[in-house]
């Protein structure tokens, strides 16, 4: 039943109301169609019970208004109305078929056909009989007459009046049957009605009472919520329930409560803030106020200070100038000495190269001596063989050998001479190198200097004009240092009123009853930041240890203030202004 909740009250109403109409108009149906059916009985009765019954009773009554005048006919001496009486006879016999005709189409039981057939075959031969006995009474047969009366029509004739008795019994039987049950009809419908009228009306009542509840309720909650609020308490809690035109005005309560509470526990934060603010400003002020005074003294001390280093600066200044000259000739003389060690380095490759050549030399001269050695051993040889013709040739070949190998022996010195030269060289060959590779290196750190000591000749003629814009900023800084003096006693009264109206409005928001979890989050005051540094005052070296007294001060912590606004290019605001602002 949640939709049903989330409806209008508009369609609640008509949704209840087409119910209790539904409810009447099936009652009403109801009660309609059990009339309808006392009605079909009233008319089964009235146009078949009670018309079965009449037609065979008229039957009977002219059956036996027939027989009276069959009697008649057998009385003695009335012989001369026999034709007046047939006359009769033919009017009642009429009036007889007539009912019997009337009577056919409303027999609409087996048994009830079944005597209506047995009537109308008993009336024919009642009938024929009658004309045989009138025309025996015509011809003066009154015995005759009278016999055929008493054999064969008065059987018929009892006959004819036992079938019409049971055709009526037997719609009266019906007749009672379809009155009980219409009687019953009635009983049972009554009943129902009845039900179902106190059924509609306790289902009425009942959705009449449920509606005006649920139509009710929200609004006395609504009001109650109201009440509450107007009273201060916010602590009420709003359950919305529904979709409907109260479910919106309780969604709607509840946001405005919502907001209210939200909007008062700010409040009382930014009071409670703005006290221990002004707290702490008032305090602040006095710091402010002592550590002006202190930064007086200390921009003084500063400015003397300054003129010291302005002096040492520009000393600075010329012996970088004079280190820059040194410099530039020592870069000079280290190239001059770069390029001798490189003829050095020339000359030692030369020297290297002739005594590979001279090595290769010795090397040829002891082959020949050794070959010169074989060739004297190969004639001494064959001087021996020659024997004493060869011995001339023996003594001669021997000296040859002698000279051959002095002159191995003076190849071998020579060569070890030479690659003892040769060793010596190359190491003095690599010994020039790196000489010369330190003097590259020389070369180049002397460059390196030499800009390092140009960089440090422009650092110092630029340090020598900042160090004067610090001596105009200090100056500057003693002025403001003064205004702000002023300032202090401005924003100490400023504070104290800030303070007054911070308990003012303190007082109006405690009317305002709020939850545990709003009143802890505004008793405990945010805390406060310290003043963000500008990127400038951040870069700022650390001062000396003569104005360390004023930089290790304590300050107390006070909220960031709000950005300033922007100055517009086209106004320049005035000292007391921009120092106002700066504060």
């Amino acid at each position: 039943m949640n939709w049903f909740y989330d409806l209008r009250i508009a369609r609640k109403l008509l949704l209840t109301f087409t119910a209790i109409l539904l409810l009447t108009a099936l009652l009403g149906g109801f009660s309609i169609v059990q009339l309808s059916r006392v009605n079909d009985a009233s008319t089964e009765i009235a146009t078949n019970s009670l018309p079965s019954v009449r037609h065979p009773l008229e039957a009977k009554v002219a059956l036996a208004r027939i027989r009276t005048v069959q009697l008649q006919h057998l009385l003695p001496g009335n012989e001369a109305n026999v034709e007046a009486n047939e006359k009769v006879i033919a009017d009642i016999l009429a009036a007889l078929n007539k009912a019997l005709d009337k009577y056919e189409p409303l027999v609409n039981m087996a048994d009830e056909r079944t005597y209506f057939t047995a009537i109308k075959t008993d009336l024919a031969v009642f009938i024929k009989q009658h004309q045989e006995m009138a025309k025996l009474v015509r011809g003066q047969k009154t015995d005759e007459a009278r016999e055929l009366l008493l054999k064969q029509v008065t059987p018929v004739y009892l006959r004819l009046f036992e079938n019409l008795d049971k055709a009526v019994a037997i719609n009266i039987d019906a007749s009672e049957k379809t009155d009980q049950d219409a009687q019953q009809r009635y009983e049972s419908s009554r009943l129902m009605i009845c039900i179902l009228l106190a059924a509609c009306i306790g289902l009425g009542l009942l959705l009449a009472t449920w509606v005006a509840r649920i139509v009710s309720r929200p609004l006395q909650d609504a009001m109650h919520v109201a009440e509450r609020v107007a009273e201060g308490d916010l602590t009420v809690h709003i359950h919305p329930a529904g979709r409907d035109e109260t479910g919106r005005l309780m969604s709607s309560l509840k946001a405005m409560n919502d907001s209210l509470l939200r909007i008062v526990t700010q409040v009382r934060e930014g009071t409670d803030t703005i006290n221990t603010a002004s707290r702490e400003i008032a305090s602040g002020n006095l710091d402010l106020s002592s550590r002006t005074e202190q930064q007086a003294s200390s921009l003084e001390e500063t400015a003397s200070a300054m003129e010291e280093i302005t002096s040492t600066v520009k000393q600075n200044a010329d012996n970088a100038r004079q280190a820059n000259q040194l410099a530039h000739s020592a870069s000079d003389v280290a190239t001059q000495g770069g390029s001798v060690v490189s003829q050095v380095v020339e000359t030692m490759g030369a020297i290297n190269a002739s005594s590979r050549k001279i090595v290769d030399i010795i090397s040829v001269i002891d082959g020949i001596a050794f070959q010169t050695n074989i060739l004297a051993l190969n004639a001494a040889v064959e001087a021996a063989r020659a024997g004493e013709q060869g011995r001339g040739f023996a003594v001669v070949a021997s000296e040859v050998r002698t000279l051959a190998q002095r002159s191995a022996a003076a190849a071998k010195e020579i060569k070890s001479l030479i690659d003892d030269s040769v060793a010596k060289v190359d190491a003095g060959s690599r010994l020039v190198e790196e000489a010369g590779s330190t003097m590259t290196e020389v070369v180049a750190s002397v460059r390196r200097v030499t800009d390092i000591v140009g960089e440090i000749t422009a650092a110092s003629s630029e340090q020598s004009n900042g160090i004067e814009q610090v001596n105009l900023a200090i100056t500057q800084m003693d002025e403001v240092t003064q205004q702000n003096a002023a300032l202090v006693e401005q924003a100490a009264a400023a504070a104290g009123s800030l303070q007054d109206q911070a308990g003012k409005l303190s007082e109006l928001v405690s009317v305002f009853k709020l939850e545990r979890a709003h009143v802890a989050s505004a008793a405990a005051p945010a805390p406060a930041r310290p003043a963000a540094l500008s990127p400038n005052a951040q870069a700022r070296p650390q001062p000396k240890p003569m104005a360390r007294t004023v930089a290790t001060a304590s300050a107390p912590a006070l909220p960031a203030a709000p950005a300033a606004k922007p100055v517009k290019a086209g106004k320049t605001p005035s000292a007391d202004e921009g120092d106002w602002e700066q504060f």
